[in-house]
């Protein structure tokens, strides 16, 4: 079991961190789509680091007062048990 860690300073961060936790489960987009009742088009743009004002402005006011975003995942496949 590896633990990954990632640091979210942009979209395409935050993007990345989704797509590689996702693989480590095991998960197809669609998969996590269905689990989550999103379309796979909308993981697929969250996962390609598409910006969202709302996601723009949660990384500013972390960048503005200091908060330091990250993204935590272990690599295995306990979850598929």
């Amino acid at each position: 079991m590896t633990s990954r860690i990632a640091r979210l300073r942009a979209p395409a961060d935050f993007g990345l961190a989704i797509q590689q936790a996702r693989m480590a489960r095991g998960l197809s987009q669609a998969q996590l789509a269905e689990q989550l009742d999103l379309s796979q088009s909308m993981v697929s743009e969250i996962e390609t680091g598409k910006s969202t004002i709302y996601l723009r402005r949660l990384l500013e006011l972390a960048r503005a007062t200091g908060v330091r975003l990250t993204a935590t995942w272990e690599d295995d496949d306990a979850s598929r048990d």
